[in-house]
């Protein structure tokens, strides 16, 4: 046989239908690549017990497995109210961070008159209800006009897509999530509701310091981190970028969101860093056991525009049918690769490291015109890698690394399947040998293309191709 799996990887979210070492398993075996932790939800005795089970499920069937924690970042939510209130167009309403639900007025759980200016508007229930700020009240409330009928209900989303948090966006629960994950076996962190390249600068900083090696996914969802200049800066500063379709939809206009996406994705490959699709890929899966066709052709356009990752929220975390919506993602994404050539992207990266990028150039041209099964990629960082992933191959890129974190945060990358091997100066080549021995390339001679450095296990002496025949 020779080597055949989805190049576009699955991001699944563990929620009460999937929360036990039985359900990750079989996720796993199904298709996911990797497990999204929302923190917006549960506690940290919960998060102990699934990474635990992650990492011997991981174990158990020999793959490596990403795990993501999802700050819930400055989500914005109406307090408990005493009861569902219905308000009417013209009305005004004060939202209020020290007061209980009386009236007209609305508990809320954050300090808003801190931050927001009058004539800004404020979105609440994911923008069923529209308002605008029209009085500072005091130091902890603001008064709203309510530009449309509607009904408020306890702890319903806030948006302010015109509001600068003035990169403080850490809220202190983000911060004692970061410190408990910073002791934690976690690959990627993602930070939502950026506004500037400065909020993903402000969260490596406090990764450094704690001696984190996890990388950092800067979810795309304001209407401020889509400016042309800002949003390429996000990009070029943070480790991968995830287009959070959903909170972006309310707070940009749902018709920028396709524009965006293709944008973020073109800008991930330009620059050789990860991008992941998130929101409602497979929404109706919740309670039904196949998908729409707009969704499956939803996934479809992720996976020919290069998308790293596609990823599922409440169809797995809450959704009757999980397992079938990894099997019905990863039906589509693998007959899309074979019958639709990625989208080729305008220009590359002017960076630094252009040794590094012409070689990852070379050996996919290389391994193209030879018709090889696969590219063989040493690499101790996952660097290597990832750099030949984003010229976006229609071939396997078999990652071979000494670092485990390495090999599980190139499990969410294009093409890559990773093994985790002791550093060698032939790694690369026992493990094609390894592989053909198991006939992972068939039963016929063949080559394959091996990319290394002359100094194995050293960051950045990437420098050698070479061609192996296998026999």
């Amino acid at each position: 046989m020779s080597i055949i799996f989805k190049r576009t990887k699955i991001l699944a979210t563990l929620g009460p239908q999937t929360s036990s070492p039985e359900m990750i398993e079989k996720l796993a075996l199904e298709g996911a690549n990797g497990f999204r932790l929302n923190f917006s939800h549960g506690n940290y005795e919960e998060r102990d017990e699934q990474i635990k089970w992650i990492r011997e499920v991981s174990q158990k069937i020999d793959k490596p497995i990403a795990i993501l924690q999802d700050l819930q970042g400055p989500k914005i939510r109406l307090g408990v109210l005493t009861e569902n209130t219905n308000v009417a167009k013209g009305d005004e309403i004060i939202l209020d961070y020290a007061a209980e639900h009386n009236g007209l007025t609305f508990p809320i759980q954050y300090n808003l008159a801190e931050k927001v200016k009058v004539g800004e508007p404020i979105y609440i229930f994911d923008g069923k209800i529209r308002t605008t700020v029209i009085e500072i009240v005091s130091e902890t409330a603001i008064k709203l006009r309510v530009e449309n009928d509607g009904t408020l209900m306890s702890k319903k989303g806030i948006n302010l897509p015109d509001t600068d948090f003035g990169g403080d966006i850490l809220t202190q629960k983000d911060l004692n999530d970061i410190e408990y994950g910073l002791t934690k076996d976690i690959d990627f962190v993602a930070i939502s509701f950026i506004q500037s390249a400065e909020d993903i600068n402000n969260l490596r900083q406090i990764l450094v310091a704690g001696g984190s090696t996890a990388q950092i996914i800067a979810k795309v969802e304001t209407k401020a981190a889509i400016k042309h200049d800002v949003l390429e800066e996000i990009v070029r500063v943070s480790d991968g970028v995830m287009v959070a379709r959903g909170d972006l939809a309310v707070e940009a206009g749902a018709e920028v969101v396709p524009i965006v996406q293709r944008r973020i994705i073109g800008l991930s490959r330009k620059y050789g860093k990860l991008s992941i699709v998130a929101t409602q890929m497979m929404a109706s899966m919740v309670d039904a056991p196949e998908p729409t066709r707009a969704e499956v052709s939803d996934v479809a356009s992720a996976v020919i525009q290069g998308a790293d990752t596609v990823m599922l929220s409440d169809e797995t975390a809450n959704g009757k049918y999980p397992l079938e919506t990894v099997a019905a993602m990863k039906k589509v994404i693998l007959y899309t690769q074979d019958h639709a050539p990625v989208e080729p992207i305008q220009e590359r990266a002017e960076v630094d490291k252009r040794q590094q990028e012409a070689i990852s150039a070379a050996a996919v041209s290389l391994a193209e015109q030879l018709n090889v099964p696969a590219i063989i990629a040493e690499t101790k960082s996952g660097a290597t890698a990832a750099n030949i992933a984003s010229h976006r191959p229609n071939l396997p890129i078999i990652s071979v690394t000494s670092e485990p974190r390495s090999a599980q945060q190139l499990a969410l990358t294009y093409a890559n399947r990773s093994y985790v091997r002791p550093d060698s100066s032939e790694s690369g080549l026992a493990l094609a040998m390894e592989l053909k021995s198991q006939g992972y390339f068939g039963d016929h001679d063949t080559s394959v293309i091996i990319v290394s450095g002359q100094q194995p296990g050293i960051i950045g002496a990437t420098d050698t191709i070479k061609v192996r025949i296998l026999q």
